[in-house]
């Protein structure tokens, strides 16, 4: 997900409007961090007691400096610092230690904060693995981060990060590594030629299930063939970016510190064309519906609309992935051979399933009932090793956590509260743990 930048000239006219609109804090303090290019907004409530739960808000590359949970959780009495990494909107430039260190500076920031006890990490979306990533890191040391199985080892500079008091994880995705993988057209037959495809594993074709109009439907014979060739060419471009890498530290390659790295025909992610694909939890799970009441009887499923256009945007130039060899290793590659189901989760830092499996704090995990990542979510809650943990889903809600209007059109529902329902459960999970 991304944000617009804006200059910190008008960060009190806009951020104003949007807690006028939230009856939040009215007035957020502009941060810049002394020691990286990392800025913020610090949101205070407008009245009642000070507050002892402080909640930092970041992604990988978006700014969050006016991200909705700033407004509306200083609505309801917390201290939120809502950041914008050093990165921000560039994938290119992502130096996946460098943003733990942004974060770092966050959470120190909002513990020296006069009356804050408790900070909570909230990670959406992308900011989810990198607030697992940080977390596990925190509490396990470079020993979490390090190994022969690692695409790329961390170095030594995040060591030491003070450990947070709890984990939010919102509609996270599983990884930009995981995302990547996904993404991946594996009819491409030639990574220097985007028109070469194989047509038998063309996802925008009618006769693999291709729904030009609506929802694609993909045989089971035809989704192990994809996630197979995803994964085989996922480990192809690896193999290549290893190969510069090693020839440019050998110095058999201008430059020699780093090289673009560009990825074409990745608007290709099965799950956004067909509801069929990943679009349900397993088990029974909880859901938050909109009349505030939680139903977990059933497996959820989302009620989602599917985005056939992303075969025009399958071949853009918006949808090529600008990136380097460092950003590609470092943060958006990592190893598999299936797609959906066997993916080496710990071979990248960029993931949370990885992540969840070596934090022992408090963790709420959340997923968006008009969105892909439901699925997603409920792997991550299952693997968590935190004794307090809990999953849920919000009902009719995009990944912004707002309401679906698509998808209450399609279903003939009401999701209206969507927004409400969803903050006042997560002031409620977090004031029962650390008021």
């Amino acid at each position: 997900m991304k944000t617009k930048h804006f200059v910190a000239a008008s960060l009190g006219l806009m951020l104003g409007y949007l807690a006028a609109e939230a009856a939040a804090q009215s007035d957020p303090r502009y941060i810049r961090f002394a020691n990286s290019a990392a800025k913020g907004a610090l949101y205070k409530p407008d009245s009642g007691p000070a507050p002892k739960i402080g909640v930092v808000v970041i992604h990988r590359t978006s700014n969050f400096m006016n991200h909705i949970s700033a407004t509306e959780l200083s609505a309801r009495g917390f201290l939120v610092l809502g950041m914008n990494p050093r990165s921000d909107n560039n994938e290119s430039a992502v130096d996946w230690d460098a943003n733990q260190l942004d974060l770092r500076e966050g959470v120190e920031f909002m513990k020296k904060q006069p009356g804050i006890q408790k900070v909570v990490l909230l990670g959406h979306s992308g900011g989810g693995p990198t607030t697992s990533y940080y977390q596990a890191v925190a509490e396990n040391g470079l020993a979490y981060c390090k190994g022969a199985g690692k695409l790329v080892e961390c170095s030594d500079r995040v060591a030491g990060a003070p450990k947070a008091d709890g984990l939010i994880l919102v509609d996270a995705h599983p990884g930009n590594s995981v995302n990547g993988l996904r993404s991946l057209n594996p009819s491409l037959l030639d990574e220097s030629d985007p028109t070469k495809i194989d047509a038998s594993l063309d996802p925008f074709d009618p006769k693999n299930g291709f729904n030009p109009k609506g929802d694609s439907t993909y045989s089971a014979a035809f989704q192990e063939r994809y996630y197979k060739a995803q994964s085989e060419r996922m480990n192809r471009l690896i193999d290549k970016a290893l190969k510069l890498q090693a020839d440019m530290k050998a110095g058999k390659h201008v430059p020699s510190d780093d090289e673009s790295f560009v990825v074409y025909r990745n608007r290709a992610r099965l799950m956004d064309i067909s509801t069929g694909v990943h679009g349900s939890t397993v088990k029974p799970q909880k859901l938050l519906k909109n009349d505030g009441t939680v139903d977990a009887s059933k497996p959820v499923k989302t009620v989602r609309v599917s985005t056939p256009d992303n075969a025009k945007r399958d071949s853009s130039f918006e949808d090529t992935r600008q990136l380097t060899v460092k950003s590609f290793l470092g943060a958006n590659a990592v190893k598999s051979t299936s797609a959906l189901d066997g993916i080496d989760w710990c071979s990248s830092n960029n993931s949370v399933p990885c992540a969840v499996q070596n934090i022992s704090i408090p963790l709420l995990v959340t997923a968006m009932g008009g969105h892909y990542f439901i699925r997603d979510n409920e792997v991550a809650y299952e693997m968590a090793k935190s004794a307090d943990k809990d999953f849920i889903i919000l009902e009719g809600a995009v990944h912004g956590m707002t309401p679906c209007k698509p998808c209450a059109a399609a279903t003939g529902q009401d999701y209206g509260n969507a927004t409400k329902n969803f903050f006042d459960y997560l002031a409620a999970w977090m004031n029962k743990r650390f008021s």
